[in-house]
């Protein structure tokens, strides 16, 4: 985080902070809505593109319900002017792991206006399958469909 600058810096440090929380069972995924823009672009490898702060607020309620048991912990976090690359692991309950990044691009005054969450999908399925692990019946999927445009705004 050397290369930031210091706003954003100290609005890393809160963010990851707070998502440690949220790894923690501190705290729910959705109360990272606060450190998006209302015009804030999501995508998500699984759910496709959510757009608005209102929209990302359900994708974080129904994408992250079921998975509680899951960790994401931070590996590294690279910064290029207003754009963030993190790098962090999938962990599912038995131990296995998935590589991830985050991409996030900084609007200012403490707010992000676009992430993009990338994993291999093929081993998060493959890992699945083998751990056995099943949804909760709470637990809400992703759409057939999804929207796959990742454009930044």
């Amino acid at each position: 985080m050397e290369n930031a600058s210091p706003e954003l810096k100290a609005v890393l440090e809160r963010y990851l902070a707070f998502r440690a929380e949220v790894d923690e069972g501190k705290r729910p995924w959705v109360d990272l809505t606060q450190f998006f823009t209302d015009d804030a672009v999501f995508i998500d490898p699984a759910w496709g593109r959510v757009e608005g702060i209102e929209a990302i607020r359900e994708f974080l309620l129904d994408s992250m319900t079921g998975i509680e048991e899951w960790a994401f912990p931070v590996d590294g976090v690279f910064v290029n002017g207003d754009e963030i690359i993190i790098k962090y692991r999938q962990v599912f309950p038995d131990g296995r792991q998935q590589s991830a990044y985050t991409t996030l691009l900084y609007a200012g005054n403490g707010k992000f206006r676009y992430e993009e969450d990338l994993l291999n999908m093929v081993q998060v399925y493959e890992d699945l399958t083998a751990s056995g692990w099943a949804p909760p019946p709470e637990m809400k999927m992703p759409p057939r469909h999804p929207n796959r445009d990742f454009s930044r705004p």
